[in-house]
């Protein structure tokens, strides 16, 4: 199993304790950089991937494909640990990592344990307090979108379809007790502690 850990914008104290568990659990955990190593050591033994900044695609998949098959000799083996700043499923490198293992070595399991975003965590830096809705970009254009208090599923659905988000997921009452996902056949109604995903094709 292969577990994407968030390891928060870079403060120690920002890890969250299921984050730890896991790094302190691991048989084996990996890092994209020399910040990722320093929060992980206190907890583990990590091994800093090297990860080329270029734009020769043929340089960048090969680094990928060994960073890859370096995980996936401990992660078949074992619950193994990627632990990345921030969250893993939000601009993260781990994405690019769970997608290659997923498609070449689909026995393996791939989980994520979300952090704290910096996107969140940088409102607290600027002491903004955000009451609306809001756009996080990187300058490329806007693949997806979440819709929160999502207490119209059906209703918010087809609005986004008309603006050309698909694949939508509803996920309700997260990272609790009462958690559900839909990924079709979304209530009338729905919690008020709900959100919808959408991207597009």
């Amino acid at each position: 199993m292969l577990i994407g850990v968030g390891l928060g914008p870079g403060d120690p104290q920002l890890l969250t304790l299921k984050a730890v568990n896991v790094l302190t659990s691991a048989i084996k955990v990996f890092v994209p950089g020399r910040i990722s190593y320093e929060l992980t050591k206190p907890y583990a033994d990590p091994e800093i991937l090297q990860f080329p900044m270029t734009y020769d695609e043929a340089e960048l998949e090969a680094a990928w494909y060994d960073n890859v098959e370096t995980i996936a000799a401990y992660a078949v083996t074992g619950r193994t640990a990627f632990g990345v700043l921030g969250d893993p499923n939000v601009f993260s490198t781990f994405s690019h990592i769970s997608k290659m293992l997923r498609r070449r070595m689909p026995h393996i399991d791939v989980e994520t344990v979300p952090g704290v975003s910096s996107v969140t965590a940088s409102f607290s830096r600027f002491d903004e307090s955000i009451e609306g809705s809001f756009v996080v970009s990187d300058g490329s254009a806007v693949q997806s979108t979440l819709v929160l208090k999502a207490t119209r599923p059906r209703e918010i659905a087809a609005s986004l379809e008309k603006r050309g988000f698909f694949d939508l997921k509803l996920l309700e009452n997260g990272f609790t007790g009462r958690e559900r996902v839909y990924k079709k056949d979304f209530p009338l109604k729905g919690e008020y502690f709900s959100i919808m995903y959408g991207k597009r094709p």
